[in-house]
């Protein structure tokens, strides 16, 4: 049985992977396009490629390796290359413009999220540190239901630096009027939101959602509602 942690006042949350199912979203959001602008691919297919390969971006652009139009650009063009489809420039472009757009307009949370913030709310101040591009996360929190849980929002073009660096943690803290040692970060990262906020001196509970082995030393919970074991 875990311990209840004592003296935290303030909880910060990643967004996308930990209250916002990003993948089955984003599979929908493709669904569309793909469907809409006749881009005769296999949507299994297509995703297939496509979720290692975002992921693998995303890691880049958390290292600084690559910029956002890069990230957008590339991600979609090594998919269409894996599936040998003709493409140019300038519908990878537009298709990846059409996928921002339509990514806020499906929200599915995980199980337990609505859940889980309404018992965390009477007690605790609660607030957002993404990694994600400030456009499309105010509409993620907007369209599903869940901005006005929380009384700060840091993103990384806020910040000037992405997760794990200690700047955006100190940015998000100062934003919230919140002492680290009085707060915890819940994320699905064990590099960003993990390591990122023990490293700031942060309490940290990785949401392992697919049961990977990770230290013993690490809190970890597998559902949103597991939270309550600590909180």
């Amino acid at each position: 049985m875990a311990l209840k942690l004592q003296n935290i006042t303030h909880v910060f949350f990643d967004l996308d992977h930990t209250l916002w199912d990003f993948e089955k979203n984003s599979a929908l959001a493709f669904e569309k396009i793909l469907k809409l602008h006749k881009v005769e691919v296999d949507l299994q297919e297509f995703l297939y490629h496509y979720v290692p390969i975002n992921l693998k971006y995303w890691e880049m652009y958390r290292r600084e390796a690559i910029s956002q139009s890069e990230l957008r650009f590339g991600r979609l063009k090594d998919t269409f290359d894996l599936l040998n489809y003709k493409s140019d420039e300038a519908l990878i472009d537009f298709l990846s413009h059409e996928y921002i757009h339509y990514l806020p307009q499906f929200n599915h949370l995980f199980e337990g999220a609505i859940e889980i913030l309404d018992y965390l709310k009477p007690n605790y101040s609660l607030h957002i540190i993404t990694n994600g591009f400030q456009e499309i996360q105010y509409n993620k929190l907007k369209n599903s239901g869940i901005d006005n849980y929380f009384l700060s929002v840091t993103n990384s073009e806020m910040a000037g630096v992405k997760k794990p660096n200690p700047k955006i943690f100190e940015f998000a803290l100062s934003l919230a009027k919140a002492n680290a040692s009085k707060s915890i970060m819940i994320g699905d990262c064990i590099e960003a939101d993990v390591q990122g906020a023990l490293d700031s001196g942060m309490e940290a509970i990785y949401f392992n959602e697919f049961n990977k082995t990770i230290p013993e030393s690490i809190k970890q919970v597998n559902h949103l509602l597991e939270l309550k074991k600590y909180l």
